[in-house]
């Protein structure tokens, strides 16, 4: 029997419309009501099992107020490759993690520039601290870090 495996296009899509889903904080149970449609078919879209029609992409636009181009966009400036990187689905579900979604909010709180910025550079040099260690190259001194 032949599987057929979803496109990987719109495996991102519908991880785009969770990971906004998510962020707004709404149910599969609740966007399904405002589409119409069952949650196991979110469910669906979301895994990119079922592809969304231009209709329906257009519906979730308008429920999650943002343009259609935000479920094709990896950052605020370039659209996935049909084959998104392995880097690229990393930070999709990171995001979409409950742990990511709570680091995002908090962050986004943060109105001073600066402090977000020295936020950036402590987990930069914290994941480099990390992957030394992990490949055994530690050393005594641990990066400067200015804050």
């Amino acid at each position: 029997m032949n599987k057929k495996v979803p496109n990987p296009i719109d495996i991102f899509v519908g991880s785009r419309v969770r990971l906004r889903r998510l962020m707004v904080g709404m149910s599969q149970e609740a966007l399904a009501d405002r589409l119409g449609v069952t949650f196991q078919q979110v469910q669906k879209y979301e895994k990119g099992t079922n592809r969304i029609s231009a209709s329906r992409l257009q519906a979730i636009s308008d429920v999650f107020r943002v343009p259609p181009s935000f479920f094709f966009q990896d950052d605020d400036s370039s659209a996935p490759a049909a084959g998104a990187g392995h880097e690229t689905g990393d930070v999709s579900t990171f995001v979409s993690s409950k742990e990511g979604l709570d680091l995002n909010r908090a962050f986004l709180k943060i109105e001073d520039a600066g402090v977000r910025k020295s936020i950036i550079q402590l987990a930069t040099a914290l994941s480099k601290a990390s992957a030394a260690d992990t490949a055994g190259d530690r050393t005594d001194t641990a990066p400067e870090l200015r804050i």
